[in-house]
């Protein structure tokens, strides 16, 4: 029992100082790097930083619901999903919702660099962001469509000994989709596996851009985007990959009757779910630790909107000075 308690309670602080950590980094990440995207004309009409400005968006919206409520169910002990019959429903909705355009985005990204950096010219006319909004949208209404079963599926049932409500999967089929597709497939495996390959062809690409007769504005920023993709993907197999064997191994083992055994697999398992969070908070420190023309950009940014500002004050401080004159 006493092992068992340590194995809680380390759990628990891993939850709150890494999963607190991870929350007020991603934000941070989040924010600055939309802010870098949608502050550059460079970035705003390429189809790839469309993808990643996507991806950062639904990441920082997606840690309030996802990593937040984890943190204060599994670190704090205050259940929002067995309280609200609502949340219950949503939270597994909107967290499916964001985790697939999440990894689609990075995977047409990767994709789209590809096509961007191929030679031959009717693939790199695929690499557009008129094309790129429309495969976004196709890819959010699959995402609303998949994530509609889960609303039906999640539900409040009682517990016989505490008599208190807990949000669990209620559809047997939905459960078994979940746990044996859903998870190691769709939320791992399968765009892991498209981004490696496209990645290793977008780098070959890349290695053979040199001898070609292109613009050298488009290639160095062909060069960035495909640099910030490739570390982007080796990161999120890192950070990703270990969910897919916890899953097994919770698959396997998450029914024994060992009290200790447990513990040790729900020790496993918070860590590969925090491990797993990494994904949704480290975009902006890739960027800016591979890139030095990232860097350029963003202090560019940060020094335009400081002048900005200095401007707005000293105009307002002229007009206060003339009417008070």
């Amino acid at each position: 029992m006493a092992t068992q308690s340590i194995f809680q309670y380390i759990c628990q602080q891993v939850v709150i100082y890494v999963g607190l950590f991870l929350f007020i980094a991603g934000l941070i990440s989040g924010l600055l790097t939309l802010l870098v995207f949608l502050s550059l004309r460079t970035f705003r009409q390429k189809s790839c930083a469309f993808y990643l400005t996507i991806m950062s968006l639904v990441n920082t919206f997606h840690l309030f619901t996802g990593l937040f409520t984890y943190i204060m169910i599994n670190g704090f002990g205050i259940n929002w999903l067995n309280m609200s019959l609502f949340y219950c429903k949503f939270r597994p909705f909107y967290v499916q919702l964001c985790t697939l355009i999440s990894f689609s985005c990075m995977c047409l990204a990767t994709i789209d660099q590809f096509f961007a950096t191929c030679s031959y010219i009717r693939w790199q006319r695929l690499s557009n962001i008129k094309l790129a909004r429309y495969l976004l949208i196709v890819v959010a209404l699959a995402a609303i469509l998949h994530g509609i079963p889960s609303i039906f599926s999640y539900g409040h049932i009682s517990s016989p000994t505490t008599s208190e409500n807990n949000c669990i999967i209620m559809n047997t089929a939905f459960r078994k989709y979940y746990y044996y597709f859903y998870v190691p497939v769709l939320q791992s495996t399968l765009p892991i596996s498209i981004m490696i390959l496209f990645g290793i062809l977008a780098y070959r690409n890349v290695q053979q851009i040199a001898f070609r007769t292109i613009p050298l504005v488009r290639r160095e920023l062909d060069k960035q985007l495909t640099t910030m993709v490739l570390v982007q993907i080796f990161y999120d197999a890192i950070v990703v990959t270990p969910s897919v064997f916890i899953n097994i191994i919770m698959t396997i083992y998450g029914s024994t009757s060992n009290s200790l055994l447990a513990a040790q697999l729900n020790s496993i398992s918070v860590l590969g779910i925090i491990l797993y969070y990494f994904h949704y908070a480290g975009s902006f420190y890739i960027y800016v630790s591979v890139s030095k023309r990232f860097r350029q950009q963003f202090l560019y940014v940060l020094s335009t909107i400081h002048v900005t500002q200095c401007c707005r004050l000293t105009i307002n401080n002229n007009q206060i000075q003339t009417e008070t004159s």
